[in-house]
């Protein structure tokens, strides 16, 4: 079993709490025997094992280690090509394992089939609190899937599907899972596609939910009318702090309406605002100012005003 290159690494290692093994090339076999060892070992709580190459195999061994070890609660499976193979066997250990905490599964390729699987699992899940899917290659039926975990998981505290291809219906369907969730306090839905449809009911969900306090929708093709719908959840939201929509289309009106929301709502949490490269135009830096008045700890950051890029008549 010890016959791998990482297993002297290891054997000094195996006293300590956290263990970090980053591109070591284990590879499947020798991911399988790294979880040998790890089923007995008391002493590691964190377990860093990203891009190792252990592929749905691996991935496996590793999950069957996790329903056995009962002291690890932060593992780093990233970028390991674990696909729809370890996602089945990582939702399985979830439904039994009630220590993990925290989870990073980012850029696995695990697709809308791994998903489904993962969204089943987090239905019963109640340990987990921090769950990173981003980077997976997750379409509509993901968001689909995802939304009706949000509902019913009483256990995440951070959610992340940023560069993914949630959108149309799936991005409707997640975002109203949201609405029913009493528990999630940042959710990450950077690079995807929510667009018009998915923003508008990220609005509505938004008047219901009293728990989120950080929210990234950067990069999702919000139009401007998007951001005024969305606005209006914003005008009685309570609990949201930070609030990241940049690199979005929504132009200066879009901004002004976000803003003109938290003018509209004295009980805010709002503490930073992000636009960052969308341009505004004088009306908004006016009404900015108005609302620094009311809330001078707030933070806005945009991409400049308008007026200061043309060229100065000659």
């Amino acid at each position: 079993m010890l016959q791998v290159v990482p297993a002297s690494y290891f054997l000094r290692h195996m006293k300590n709490s956290e263990l970090s093994m980053m591109h070591r090339g284990l590879g499947p076999q020798g991911t399988k025997a790294l979880a040998v060892s790890l089923v007995t070992n008391t002493s590691i709580l964190r377990l860093n094992l990203r891009d190792n190459w252990m592929e749905g195999m691996g991935g496996a061994a590793m999950a069957e280690m996790l329903k056995e070890n009962c002291y690890i609660t932060d593992v780093d499976l990233s970028d390991n090509r674990l696909e729809e193979h370890g996602a089945r066997a990582l939702a399985s250990m979830l439904r039994e394992n009630s220590t993990l905490v925290s989870l990073n599964l980012s850029g696995n390729r695990l697709g809308d089939r791994g998903a489904r699987h993962l969204g089943q699992a987090l239905g019963s899940n109640t340990k987990l609190e921090k769950l990173d899917l981003s980077r997976n290659a997750l379409g509509e039926p993901s968001g689909e899937n995802l939304g009706d975990a949000l509902a019913e998981n009483t256990g995440l505290r951070s959610l992340s599907v940023a560069w993914n291809s949630i959108r149309g219906r799936g991005a409707v369907m997640l975002v109203k899972g949201l609405a029913a969730n009493i528990f999630l306090r940042a959710l990450d839905l950077s690079y995807n596609g929510l667009g018009k449809e998915g923003v508008i009911a990220l609005g509505e969900a938004l008047k219901d939910n009293n728990t989120l306090e950080e929210l990234n929708i950067s990069n999702n093709r919000v139009p401007p009318e998007g951001a005024v719908r969305l606005a209006v959840g914003l005008k009685v939201n309570k609990t949201i702090k930070s609030l990241n929509m940049a690199r979005n289309p929504i132009q200066s009106a879009g901004c002004y309406g976000v803003l003109k929301s938290i003018q509209g709502n004295p009980e805010t949490a709002i503490e930073m605002l992000d636009f960052s490269d969308i341009t505004v135009n004088q009306d908004f830096e006016d009404l900015f100012s108005a609302v620094k008045e009311m809330f001078p700890t707030l933070a806005v950051k945009h991409g400049g005003r308008i007026d200061t890029f043309r060229k100065p008549k000659a």
